[in-house]
């Protein structure tokens, strides 16, 4: 991934990406060619040196049988935006600004395990539901759902582990602009409905 050193991710800002995105592509190189599967997923730091992405897919998903060749890679994307000139206090000084896209992304590679019993994914996807559930009013838990419906499911599903081996992360988020762009990048987000957008601008700036 091309990052300049200005958009490097901390490991603060990695951490906060792979704890709060909801999903991820999988892609693997088969034999076939590569294959590509959007995940939703949990980070665990504790497992290897450089912890995991937990995931599941759907048990008539070729992917998760089919020889890997090399690393796998899981592509995380956390707010994108695009950012108009029109927002930078500097386009009123001299008028040489562009259009740009704001964005946070992680590129995590490993050794794709499989997991095909059900204790791993009964716990895994009890903390991916938890996960997700902790912010509505009334969370909904697997336990609520009837146990012979739920062991149904969970046999027409095979977990999927990403054991990270490196990452490049990115995080491009207006830190080449001045103070006084960087106001109006995070005005502008807010009018236009990109209240996480404008929310990573200004954690980037202080961080």
């Amino acid at each position: 991934m091309y990052t300049p050193a200005h958009f490097a991710a901390s490991d603060e800002a990695l951490t906060a990406l792979l704890t709060h995105s909801g999903a991820a592509n999988l892609v693997t190189m088969s034999p076939n060619g590569l294959l590509a599967t959007l995940l939703p997923f949990v980070y665990e730091p504790s497992v290897g040196g450089h912890g995991a992405l937990q995931a599941h897919m759907a048990r008539n998903n070729t992917q998760w049988s089919s020889p890997v060749s090399g690393e796998a890679l899981m592509i995380v994307q956390g707010a994108d935006a695009y950012i108009s000139p029109s927002w930078y206090a500097s386009k009123a000084e001299h008028g040489r600004v562009v259009p740009t896209w704001n964005y946070s992304t992680a590129h995590v590679y490993g050794e794709l395990v499989v997991h095909d019993d059900v204790e791993w994914l009964g716990r895994h996807v009890r903390r991916l539901s938890d996960q997700h559930e902790s912010g509505m009013d009334r969370p909904w838990s697997v336990d609520e759902a009837p146990g012979r419906f739920i062991a149904g499911q969970l046999r027409a599903i095979v977990g999927v582990e990403l054991v990270i081996t490196r990452v490049e992360a990115k995080t491009k988020l207006s830190q080449n602009r001045n103070a006084a762009d960087v106001d109006g990048v995070i005005a502008g987000l807010r009018a236009a409905g990109k209240p996480g957008s404008a929310a990573d601008v200004e954690r980037a700036r202080t961080s």
